[in-house]
Order: C-alpha cells, then sequence, then structure tokens
C-alpha cells in the first residue's frame, strides 16, 4: 500500500497543472485539503472542486476538460477500466470492482484492509502526501478530523488499523493528541447537560431527550454547571467531576437492563488538535468533523476547505453561521423524518421524506433515527429524499450486530441501483444510492432480496 502510494505521489511529481475531486462531507473536503495544501507546498498549479456523485456526465466533462492530472479524493473507487479515459490518481476507501486494481488506485480495500474503519479517503490521501514530502506530516490532523467524521472510531471506540499509523505521525508533528474520556459530542463547546441530553451510542435512559431531567441528574450527583455565570463544559471539569458522572451514567445503564458491553462504550478515545483554541469547535476532531459537514452539505465546500486551510477569520465566522443552520435543519429533519413515519418490512425498514430533507443530510438523519432507540435495531434503515431532475437519494445505515452477520450495504445498494439504472456504494455499514423517482418500491423490493440473501448466507 505505501509503494502505491509512492507511485501516486511520483504521477504528482511529473505533472504541472492537477486538478482535485473530493465528495462533500467531511472526509472529502478534509481529503481534498490535503491534497491542496500538499500541491500548494510544491507550488504546483492546480484546482479543485466537490461532487455529489460520480456519474457519467461529470466523467466526460472531466475527460473533455482535458487536464493534465485529476486526482480524485474520498471517491473514485467506482471507476472502471471502462469509464472514459481520464489522466488520474485515485484516493479512496470506499468499496470498488474487481478492476479497479489499476497503478493510479490506491484503495485499502486492494491490499487486504477495510475501509470503513481501518482508514479514510482522507487518510488514504494523507499517505500519498507524507509520501511527497516528510515534512507533510501535519497534515495528519486533518486525516484524524477525516477519519472521525466517517465514524471509524464508532465499531472499537478508537481508531484502529492503518489510522493508528497517521495518529502516531500526527503525535510526532505536535499536531494531535489522544486519551480516553467520555465519547459523547460535544465534549469542547457544549454545557454539561446539553453533552447528556443529546447523548447517542449509548442513549441514557431517562435522560436522553430530557434536559431537565439531565440538570436533575448532574444536581443530585453534586456537580456544579456554571462557573461565575457561564456554563461549564466537559473540558472544565476535573477528573474527580468526570469520573462520578460516568460512574452515574454507567449505573444508569447496568439497572435499565443495558450489558456491560454497552456501558463499555461511554468510554473510549478522543482526538485533540494541539494548535486549536480550547473551548472551540476546532479543538475536537469529531466537532471540527461536524462543522465541516454543516458546509459541505449546503453547497459551500469552499468554507469548509478554508478552515482546513487554516483560516480563522472570516471563513471560520461562516463556517459556524453555517453550523448552527445545519443543527436546526437536524432537529426539524429528525422530526419531519419521525412524522413520516418508519415503516417496516422483513428484512429492512424505511421513511420517505421527499422534500422535507435535503438529499445531503437525509443520511445524517438516517444514522441519528437509528441510534435514537426509536426504531428497530435489527433491521437496516433506508432513509429517502427527493433530489432535484427526477431522481431520489437513498441513504442506508446499519449496525455492527448486523455487519458480523454478513450484512455488506455498499454491496446491497450498488447492485440494486444499478438494476434500476442508478448509482450505489459506500461502506458495508453506510452506503447510499440515486434511483430514478418513483422507482423506490421496486429499489426496495430488490434492496430486501439482497439483503435477505447477505444475510441468510
Amino acid at each position: 500500500m505505501l509503494k502505491r502510494a509512492k507511485n501516486l505521489a511520483d504521477s504528482v511529481n511529473r505533472s504541472k497543472e492537477i486538478h482535485i475531486v473530493t465528495h462533500i462531507d467531511a472526509d472529502g473536503i478534509t481529503a481534498g485539503a490535503i491534497a491542496s495544501q500538499t500541491l500548494k507546498r510544491m507550488g504546483k498549479q492546480h484546482s479543485i472542486e466537490f461532487v455529489k456523485q460520480l456519474d457519467k456526465m461529470v466523467l466526460e466533462r472531466l475527460k473533455n476538460e482535458n487536464h493534465e492530472l485529476v486526482w480524485f479524493t474520498d471517491l473514485g473507487s467506482s471507476i472502471s477500466v471502462n469509464s472514459p479515459e481520464i489522466n488520474k490518481i485515485i484516493t479512496d476507501h470506499h468499496a470498488c470492482p474487481d478492476d479497479s486494481d489499476l497503478n493510479f488506485h490506491l484503495n485499502p480495500h486492494l491490499f487486504g484492509l477495510d475501509g470503513s474503519f481501518q482508514i479514510s479517503g482522507a487518510g488514504v490521501t494523507y499517505f500519498v502526501s507524507k509520501s511527497i514530502d516528510q515534512k507533510n506530516m501535519d497534515l495528519a490532523s486533518l486525516a484524524i478530523v477525516g477519519a472521525c467524521g466517517d465514524l471509524q472510531d464508532r465499531k472499537h471506540c478508537r481508531l484502529v488499523g492503518v489510522n493508528r499509523q497517521i495518529l502516531e505521525d500526527g503525535e510526532k508533528a505536535g499536531v494531535v493528541q489522544y486519551k480516553t474520556d467520555i465519547r459523547y459530542f460535544g465534549r469542547e463547546t457544549r454545557p454539561i447537560y446539553k453533552l447528556l441530553q443529546y447523548a447517542s451510542d449509548p442513549l441514557i435512559p431517562g435522560l436522553s431527550g430530557r434536559e431537565s431531567a439531565c440538570i436533575a441528574f448532574l444536581q443530585e450527583l453534586g456537580i456544579k454547571m456554571k462557573d461565575g455565570g457561564t456554563w461549564r463544559n466537559w473540558t472544565h471539569l476535573s477528573k474527580d467531576e468526570r469520573r462520578t458522572i460516568i460512574s452515574g451514567i454507567a449505573r444508569l445503564l447496568l439497572t435499565k437492563g443495558f450489558d456491560h458491553k454497552m456501558a463499555k462504550r461511554l468510554v473510549g478515545e478522543v482526538y485533540i488538535l494541539d494548535e486549536e483554541k480550547e473551548g472551540t469547535e476546532l479543538r475536537d476532531a469529531k466537532e471540527f468533523a461536524t462543522l465541516l459537514n454543516s458546509t459541505a452539505r449546503y453547497g459551500q465546500c469552499d468554507v469548509g476547505l478554508n478552515v482546513c486551510l487554516g483560516d480563522r477569520g472570516a471563513w471560520l465566522k461562516k463556517a459556524r453561521t453555517l453550523l448552527q443552520g445545519h443543527r436546526h435543519n437536524l432537529v426539524e429533519g429528525l422530526q419531519f423524518a419521525k412524522d413520516a413515519g418508519i415503516e417496516k418490512r422483513e428484512y429492512l425498514q424505511f421513511f420517505h421524506t421527499g422534500t422535507g430533507i435535503r438529499d445531503t443530510i437525509v443520511g445524517i438523519v438516517a444514522n441519528m433515527l437509528l441510534n435514537s432507540g426509536e426504531t428497530s435495531n435489527d433491521l437496516p434503515l433506508i432513509g429517502f429524499a427527493d433530489k432535484d431532475k427526477g431522481e431520489v437519494k437513498a441513504s442506508a445505515r446499519g449496525t455492527q450486530e448486523l455487519i458480523d452477520k454478513g450484512l455488506d450495504l455498499s454491496i446491497a445498494m450498488k447492485k440494486s441501483a444499478e438494476l434500476l439504472d442508478g448509482v450505489g456504494g459506500g461502506h458495508n455499514i453506510a452506503a447510499g444510492a440515486t434511483i430514478p423517482k418513483g422507482k423506490e418500491e421496486e429499489f426496495l423490493d430488490l434492496l430486501e432480496k439482497e439483503i435477505k440473501t447477505q444475510l441468510s448466507s
């Protein structure tokens, strides 16, 4: 894999003009930023664009634009030998077809690794950057943000696989540190009671979703929630206070029938970006990733890109404004999906929001629903949202338990979509597809048949 990274680095070195094409999510933005920063340091002429998906029209356009080299980051695995001839390199981590084992493609799946949790798109892009110049090890921080944005720490409550090497590089470069702590989102920016109110994985019985109950819980534990009129967040707490809260939550889980395995998910590794200011969204890798998603999902990837490239002024201010809107839209989207109703089939469950949710965030909403305790954990969840041009976006999310039983949503979504002249792919636990509008029921029939086959075998 490292040898392949060196081959791709040689292609970059030989080219005078490079065009980066990357995906519209946190992993895609960080991957694109790593590539862009690398080329900038080399003094290379380059440009960058963000796309939702690689279809025939995009590939034909890129071919006609006649770039000297196109660098696909966090996408491109769907490109086969039969695709339009483009001088390209690919640094991606999504499942790829059998004919992808070509010299221009760096993908963990081609080397016996799992791209859903062992390395992200930003991670493989980082290895090419590092092969170009060891000084680029400081970009490991962006690769870690990309991995967290891709939920690569979810399975083991820590980053594993090749991600560990990136972590070690980041630590050596003085840009990343990691430690064991509570895993809930918002350690740097949310008041303690809000951290608990929005807690998931695991949900806290009696507390998750209930603000007043969270405040009462902390008061009973003797935790001071304000300091001089300012709400305290998790990072403000002493070790003893943190231990008291974690122990209290663990007791709640166990007394409510959750097993020790679930209680253990309370704590895991957290990733801190040393060069960022404490108490900001950029200090914690997960919060940084969410900030980037809030720009990407609303067609403003350039905002997130400039934040990744170091802007801490106007671009960061705009990103924070988008983050507020993103949070509002997710709350509304979650409620809209609940109101639309979750319909169950034998091997899957689904909801359809029409135009009620942006197609760019329906996957996030599906993931939130699956972890909310309001859906069945023994069935994958499919969320539909209308796109433009007579198309529908389908986003699928599963659980680790289903993956262990043989579920692979990437294969299932890809096969089912292609039978309807659509496109699909992703990871075993999270995948997406675009299909013609009006074909949803047919798609569900095909998808359920494929899922049944996977789980039966």
